[in-house]
């Protein structure tokens, strides 16, 4: 730990690691799901975007 910073920013910059590794792997899990099914064919932006509304 740190000397001289406050707890509670380590705190905070904890969470903020924490929420962001699950929602990357959620978003992956997301696009992976639909991708596996689309094999052979090379994905675009777009359709990335519309498999994480599935």
């Amino acid at each position: 730990i740190p000397y001289g910073v406050p707890i509670y920013e380590q705190l905070i910059s904890l969470s903020i690691l924490v929420a962001t590794f699950f929602a990357i792997v959620w978003f992956a899990a997301k696009i992976y799901r639909v991708g596996i099914l689309m094999y052979g064919q090379k994905p675009s932006y777009k359709d990335l975007f519309k498999w994480l509304k599935y």
